[in-house]
């Protein structure tokens, strides 16, 4: 089946997306937008609590194929919203996670980051 430019990825691709990005990087952010252009705030502020503490994460941009990320997303943790942060393949949180963490002085050691 043929899809007209920009109207997404199928849902087997993006499960497809999701389970090799969380096998091939320590630290991956799902969230709207790129890392250079963030398109919520709650990206953005996952995005700014990673890069403190990590040269190195991966982002995925969700927004192309948002309905299908969700579906994928959710198979991995149980949670629908976006940002999705992700560590070793271990579902974190979203920004509110990360936020919390990051209060209690527990981010850097979540991220693996030395």
């Amino acid at each position: 089946m043929e899809f007209p430019p920009n109207q997404g990825l199928d849902q087997e691709e993006v499960n497809e997306q999701v389970a090799e990005a969380l096998e091939d990087n320590e630290v991956v952010l799902f969230m709207k937008g790129t890392e250079l252009m963030p398109q919520c705030g709650y990206s953005r502020k996952a995005l700014g609590l990673i890069d403190q503490h990590r040269d190195e994460f991966e982002t995925v941009d969700v927004l192309e194929s948002l309905d299908e990320f969700r579906v994928a997303l959710e198979d991995h943790s149980g949670w629908e919203t976006i940002p999705q942060t992700f560590v070793d393949g271990e579902f974190v949180g979203g920004s509110d996670v990360l936020e919390e963490l990051e209060e209690r002085g527990e981010l850097a050691e979540t991220l693996n980051a030395e």
